[in-house]
């Protein structure tokens, strides 16, 4: 089946993004069960994996090592997938963190899908005592480390962040069962800069359609000029608040993300615009300059219809948009800050139960045509 890429269509596949999130009270231990009940209940429902964004210092997702929690979720839902969305690479010593993936995937037996990013907020940054201006080279690097630790055996390495003067082997060995990698994009450029690396995109939603697709365009345009595979996993991250009508998945949207971009705005500084003058950042004083926006009510109408808000005819019939456009990975989420388990599960139910098959249902039709 060919979507409007001229490509061919992948079996689309779906995941939930689980977070430390809850009613408003509620202790972090408290909401870190509340990450666990929701995985368990998408377990059963047959989702593909259970992601976990990274975060720190607030209560935007305090959940600072996605690995440790990852390790914990295998343990409570035998065989889920396990995902990351993502994992700040900057922060990590890359010895350790190759280390750290190399041990989840010993420890676990469901598919592993590590999303690695940059991070873009300034205040986490500033209190690891890292300078936003190495990130690009950091990420790079710590991504090269993995890349050559994935192959196995004693290996050398020259960086400025980790040097293996001495033929050196990561242990435990990633052996044959090794993660699938993705690179977080912000930007179109970003596409070509993740497909030089020989990493697949992790899109989000906050695009608008066109854009999207030029950025995947750019990414396959860019990986098969590289030589590198152009077949992958293609995912994107996507707000989802599925009700038994429009009208009622729209108001529970209008009443908890407004809450969850006023968070951003603090989290991210972006009232501050603190990236202007930081290399390799300037562009997303233009992407975070939304967010006070997209904190009143009244402004959400097109981020609603850009996202999965609504009946499960409705949200299947933008899941097959979004198809077209190329992605074959969705991961969808409503956890986010305030939402109670109740709102959670609702939606986790009726996409796996009703969304699902007629995305599914409708795949046949489509490739005959």
């Amino acid at each position: 089946m060919a979507n409007k890429t001229g490509t061919t269509q992948a079996a689309l596949r779906f995941a939930y993004q689980v977070g430390a999130v809850g009613e408003p009270g509620q202790d972090d231990r408290a909401l870190y069960r509340e990450a666990v009940a929701d995985a368990q209940l998408l377990h059963r429902l047959g989702y593909d994996a259970a992601w976990l964004v990274e975060h720190h210092f607030s209560d935007y997702y305090p959940q600072p090592n996605p690995l440790l929690f990852l390790s914990h979720l295998a343990a409570a839902c035998p065989g889920l997938g396990l995902g990351t969305a993502v994992m700040v690479l900057p922060w990590y010593d890359p010895v350790r963190f190759a280390e750290d993936l190399a041990m989840l995937g010993s420890l676990t037996d469901g598919e592993l899908h590590i999303g690695m990013g940059r991070g873009t907020a300034k205040s986490e940054y500033d209190a690891f005592g890292i300078g936003m201006e190495t990130a690009r080279e950091r990420f790079r690097e710590t991504w090269q480390f993995t890349r050559r630790a994935l192959q196995g055996g004693p290996f050398t390495f020259a960086g400025k962040h980790v040097n293996f003067a001495t033929p050196t082997e990561i242990r435990p060995a990633f052996g044959a069962r090794k993660p699938n990698f993705y690179g977080a994009i912000g930007s179109i450029e970003s596409a070509g800069i993740m497909a030089d690396l020989g990493l697949p995109p992790l899109c989000l939603s906050s695009f608008p359609d066109h854009i999207l697709q030029r950025i995947l365009a750019t990414w396959r345009t860019r990986s098969a000029e590289a030589g590198h595979p152009t077949d992958a996993n293609l995912p994107i991250s996507i707000k989802c608040f599925v009700a038994d009508t429009d009208a009622e998945a729209q108001q529970l949207a209008l009443k908890y993300l407004p809450a969850f971009f006023a968070l951003q705005v603090r989290h991210y500084q972006s009232d501050d615009a603190p990236w202007g003058n930081i290399e390799g950042y300037q562009q997303f004083n233009r992407m975070f300059a939304n967010l006070r926006l997209l904190s009143d009510p009244a402004n959400l109408g097109p981020y609603l219809a850009q996202n999965l808000i609504g009946s499960p005819e409705t949200v299947a019939r933008r899941v097959r948009e979004y198809a077209d456009l190329g992605f074959n990975y969705l991961l969808i989420s409503n956890a986010t800050y305030g939402v109670p388990r109740a709102v959670r599960h609702q939606t986790i139910r009726l996409f796996a139960e009703e969304v699902m098959p007629r995305v599914r249902a409708a795949a046949p039709a489509a490739a005959a045509e």
